[in-house]
């Protein structure tokens, strides 16, 4: 990020957007005003908030592609939402501080993700040594043979064989180790334990895991699935890897990107512009405006990983604004969003270039 300027951004951008050039401009401005933000003092750092973008333009000329491109660009957390998804409080329907949550969540699963590449080797070799264990001894119901054996009479001495019983494992397990380098046994089977998902709730359109809720206090359960090798590697590095990371770390560092660096396209906000004196169907439409107008203005939203502040966040808005105009959003709400951006229709040689240019 240290070295793009907004010209450069906007060169990233024309890579896989054509044309929309007042936009571009505008998101890559915004940008580097936050590059340049985390560079001044902590405290006159907490003084400069972001100039939210409002991108006014019809159907699929490139407004989601723009904010989606910008966040990957810059390993930032993204999430687009629609506005007409969200209901004023105390109508069904869903509640706008699930954005923030969504986002979070985003977040946490990028952050996972860079943590798991980090220890993804170690995993990979401790994962192949369990495969290993899994293949010369594999689950095996429990026996009385030897007890019986034993009672008989006829059990044999412990020492001598077992110094012979540990080579010929050793060179087992050497075996099979060179065999599962080579791939030559990736489609055996054997089984493996694994842990059962636990039940979940569909609450306010998202699905809320009972043991989370629970605080992980019940016992996680087991299963045995009888998978292949290939499949049997992925399910033992991905394990090894969760007990490898700090979750901790992973949560904190998180959260810090979603506040810092956290970027959410509201689209659609034409939809909930407010008709007035209206009734029935659209009686919450300035409700929803007013719920999304404290999150834009900046406050603290409750997730599960701790309270998380939208103060820093870049939020980006869009409509084709067809019948409604920006000037029927709650005045609020408008001032909230100070960069208006015109996108163009695409013609017809814009969409001769999109099928022979962009990435």
């Amino acid at each position: 990020m240290a070295e793009l300027t907004p010209r450069q951004i906007v060169r990233e951008l024309d890579r896989y957007i054509v044309g929309q050039d007042e936009a571009k401009r505008a998101v890559a401005i915004a940008l580097r005003n936050r590059y340049r933000r985390s560079k001044v003092d902590d405290a006159m750092r907490e003084e400069i908030s972001p100039k939210n973008i409002l991108m006014i333009g019809p159907t699929g000329v490139g407004k989601t592609e723009i904010a989606r491109r910008l966040a990957k660009l810059v390993s930032a957390p993204f999430i687009k939402v629609e506005a007409t998804k969200f209901t004023e409080v105390g109508y069904v329907g869903r509640d706008v501080e699930s954005i923030v949550r969504d986002l979070v969540e985003n977040s946490i699963r990028m952050v996972r993700e860079e943590h798991t590449a980090r220890v993804a080797p170690r995993a990979r070799v401790i994962a192949e040594d369990r495969l290993v264990t899994l293949l010369v001894n594999p689950p095996k119901k429990p026996s009385n043979s030897f007890s019986l054996d034993y009672l008989l009479g006829r059990a044999k001495s412990p020492e001598t064989p077992a110094k012979e019983e540990n080579a010929e494992l050793a060179d087992e397990r050497e075996r099979l180790r060179q065999q599962l380098m080579k791939g030559e046994i990736e489609d055996r089977e054997l089984e493996i334990e694994v842990e059962e998902a636990a039940p979940s709730l569909e609450v306010g359109g998202s699905a809320i895991s009972l043991g989370d809720m629970m605080g992980n206090m019940m016992p996680k359960k087991t299963k045995l699935r009888r998978v292949k090798v290939k499949e049997a590697r992925k399910i033992l590095e991905q394990e090894e890897a969760d007990k490898l990371i700090d979750q901790d770390a992973v949560q904190e560092e998180a959260i810090r990107r979603a506040e810092q660096d956290g970027i959410v396209f509201i689209d659609e906000i034409d939809k909930i512009a407010g008709r007035r004196g209206g009734s029935g169907p659209d009686v919450s439409r300035e409700g929803v405006q007013r719920d999304i107008l404290p999150i834009v203005e900046g406050s603290t939203v409750n997730t599960k990983y701790g309270p998380v502040k939208t103060d820093y966040m870049l939020f980006i808005a869009a409509g084709a604004f067809h019948v409604a105009k920006v000037s029927d959003l709650i005045p609020e709400l408008q001032g909230r969003f100070p960069v208006h951006v015109q996108l163009k229709s695409l013609t017809r040689e814009d969409f001769q270039r999109i099928l022979t240019q962009p990435d």
